[in-house]
């Protein structure tokens, strides 16, 4: 097995959204690389309490934070508990999205869902970025990880809306990339289909298209959340310090984006 780098000995890390899935797994790799971890959730704190146990068995220190980050004031409270809790921040990563999971054909498109993808992926990525990185720029360092997605390349005809938000991520990674610089850095990752629970669980995940999926993807299979978790981790590494603005994406070459 190889070893786990130690990229951030020292260092503090936000991951929203993370009592499951992804986010998770990006929270309890940080820790696993030296960070102490601010474990964000909305409603699953029974799931956050979960990450936070595995967090701290690393010997590690955990704290939780609750929020809706869609909406302004929450956010702007989670700031002021992050930092009072640590001091600083040295590594934000925007996890938490919603992809209209339930929706299995663009016939099926409610105002309710364009609202609430719209408030979640743009709105609420939008916030944190302004808020953590605000106090980042403060502090005089910091690297922010929004996570996007490679929906943007093809689109998505199951759910126009989430299509839009994840595109609407980059539009916020650049400008704050830019109105950061050169303090804080701002990039997107974005990960191919990722096997996490809610995806296994999907109607049309279980009825062939994991099989056609894996069948177009050159690496061959569909990961585990937390193979690429040091994937998206990465971006806030020293390894990056010369990225901001960017778009990287992990997908095991579905879609061999580039010049």
């Amino acid at each position: 097995m190889t070893p786990v780098p130690e990229r951030f000995v020292g260092k503090t890390v936000l991951v929203t959204g993370a009592g499951t899935g992804y986010g998770a797994e990006i929270a309890v790799r940080a820790a696993q690389e030296g960070a102490d971890v601010a474990v964000h959730y909305r409603s699953s704190r029974e799931g956050a309490e979960t990450t936070a146990e595995r967090i701290t068995a690393l010997g590690r220190k955990a704290v939780l934070v609750q929020g809706d980050i869609s909406v302004h004031q929450d956010v702007i409270r989670m700031a002021e508990e992050v930092f009072g809790h640590f001091g600083v921040l040295d590594v934000l990563v925007n996890n938490v999205g919603d992809v209209a999971g339930d929706q299995m054909s663009w016939r099926d498109l409610t105002e309710e869902s364009i609202d609430h993808v719209l408030a979640v992926d743009v709105k609420g990525t939008m916030l944190c970025v302004h808020e953590f990185g605000s106090l980042m720029l403060d502090q005089g360092h910091g690297a922010i990880v929004n996570i996007g997605s490679t929906v943007i390349v093809r689109g998505s005809a199951r759910a126009p809306q989430y299509a839009a938000a994840k595109y609407g991520i980059l539009g916020i990674t650049k400008s704050y990339a830019q109105a950061f610089a050169p303090v804080v850095r701002v990039n997107t990752f974005a990960p191919g289909f990722i096997e996490t629970e809610t995806l296994l669980n999907r109607a049309d995940w279980k009825s062939g298209r994991r099989e056609d999926m894996i069948s177009k993807t050159p690496m061959g299979r569909i990961p585990g959340p937390s193979e690429v978790a040091g994937t998206a981790l990465f971006l806030a590494t020293d390894d990056a310090s010369h990225m901001t603005g960017v778009y990287l994406n992990a997908d095991g070459g579905f879609n061999m984006i580039g010049a």
